[in-house]
């Protein structure tokens, strides 16, 4: 078997995923970025234990481990994307800039932005809040 083939193959599946990563705006496609990227990685590994006649097959076994680190990666991700779509209304990695809270007296002080985001897109819980 050739290296060259699997080899080009993981380069272009990685070069989508970076492009993805750096180009998407939308966390779902972001993380679906990653996973193109790991399985490029995957490729490589498989693509070399065969090519060097491994009799461990260290690659194959480290694959899996990666393979294991990505389902958990994206169960976490996922987790975290849904809560953040939950609570702001939107999964926009570049409006996700102010993710720390803010103090207890902070929201109270500014009575003109209630409702509002600083970008003046409304909030899903003040509006919850005012609906109680």
């Amino acid at each position: 078997m050739h290296l060259a083939y699997p080899a080009v193959l993981a380069v272009l599946l990685f070069c989508v995923g970076l492009y993805g990563v750096l180009a998407r705006r939308n966390a779902i496609l972001v993380l679906m970025s990653v996973e193109l990227m790991l399985n490029a990685v995957n490729l490589n590994l498989v693509a070399f234990d065969v090519w060097l006649r491994d009799t461990l097959h260290a690659g194959q076994a480290l694959t899996l481990f990666v393979i294991a680190v990505a389902a958990a990666e994206i169960g976490i991700g996922l987790a975290i994307v849904l809560l953040v779509y939950r609570n702001r209304g939107s999964s926009d990695v570049d409006r996700l800039r102010d993710l720390a809270e803010q103090p207890d007296g902070a929201d109270d002080a500014d009575d003109e932005g209630a409702g509002t985001d600083p970008d003046h897109h409304p909030r899903p819980d003040r509006e919850a809040e005012a609906a109680a």
